[in-house]
């Protein structure tokens, strides 16, 4: 199903919360809405939900003008940060809610329950309570009892924001293999990049009610529309004014060795950049990178490169050593700072 979102504003106040945003949605796509608080990109999820009226704009699924339609009346399944679970049902009951109040018929409940538990790994959890599940388990149960339903779109926002890192790695690869399994539309609400990234097949970035971008991760990352963009999808460092990816600057012990490696090109933005003579303040090791940073000798502003291991254990460096550093890639849009 796709949605299109068309001229849409709300305001709370003086606030602007959406700021005449149009965004079309494709068919079976996993969209991604990302930016920082107060970027709207909750309150256009709960708009295309119906849980929020736009003051103006409309909202349309498949063609179909939902905008005054209530969140029941626009097939949509919603799963929050917060899994809002029934304490006293298992999980089971808590899966086959949605079907049963419609009344669908028992067999068809107990065949369409197996297959999501079974899709969402609960299969072995059925009689278990929610407050017998992990964190991660309860998410899971709430995706399956938003699918149950076959909705003709899937709105997530921040569901896995409450979890520890290492849950919500785990379930950002299970939603996409999820995603590939059942094709329904996705929007998905987050504030971290990592997780647009690895999960979302295209990326609307906000920022101030406005939207700044959209596109494949890749377009974003590697071609941004503008400063902000580049800086909100990986980390930005600055080379003689020139904002680059910090992977994308080479360290050297000499002036010769800050050049770029035989055989990799230096585009034209990054040679104008130069040669930067810098001094290390802090080497931090991160397993399979090393961060090195770095203040600019001339001018005494602070950034850092991102090398690999082998050139770090080639290079020995420590605080205090004096480098020279080159960056090899420039975006276009950080031309001149």
């Amino acid at each position: 199903m796709t949605i299109s979102v068309v001229g849409a504003n709300k305001r709370y106040g003086d606030f602007a919360a959406l700021d005449n945003v149009t965004l079309d949605i494709p068919d079976g796509s996993l969209t991604a809405l990302l930016g920082p608080s107060g970027s709207g990109k909750s309150t256009l999820l709960r708009s295309i939900a119906g849980l929020d009226r736009l003051d103006s704009g409309s909202v349309r699924i498949n063609g179909q003008d939902v905008t005054n339609l209530s969140p029941q009346q626009r097939d949509i399944g919603f799963v929050f940060q917060h899994y809002a679970a029934f304490k006293h049902m298992n999980v089971r009951e808590n899966v086959a809610f949605g079907l049963k109040i419609r009344k669908r018929p028992k067999a068809e409940v107990k065949a369409k329950v197996d297959e999501l538990l079974e899709v969402v790994g609960l299969a072995g959890f059925q009689t278990r309570f929610p407050a017998q599940l992990s964190g991660g388990q309860r998410q899971r149960m709430a995706l399956a009892r938003a699918l149950a339903v076959d909705p003709k779109v899937l709105l997530l926002d921040e569901p896995f924001g409450a979890l520890d890192a290492k849950v919500r790695e785990d379930l950002r690869a299970w939603l996409r293999r999820l995603h590939n399994e059942v094709h329904v539309t996705t929007v998905l609400v987050t504030h971290d990049q990592a997780e647009a990234l690895d999960v979302a097949d295209r990326i609307a970035v906000l920022a101030n009610g406005k939207l700044e971008q959209v596109g494949e991760p890749d377009d974003l990352y590697d071609r941004p529309a503008n400063e902000f963009v580049m800086s909100f999808l990986g980390s930005t460092a600055r080379v003689n004014g020139v904002l680059v990816r910090p992977h994308d600057i080479r360290v050297g012990r000499t002036p010769e060795m800050a050049l770029a490696a035989s055989g990799v090109g230096v585009d034209a933005a990054a040679a104008q950049a130069g040669i930067v003579k810098a001094h290390v303040t802090r080497v931090v090791h991160l397993g399979f990178e090393v961060r090195v940073e770095l203040k600019n000798a001339a001018s005494g502003d602070e950034f850092h490169a991102q090398i690999t291991r082998g050139d770090a254990e080639a290079l020995q460096l420590k605080e205090g050593d004096e480098v020279f550093v080159r960056a090899t890639r420039v975006p276009e849009i950080a031309v001149g700072g």
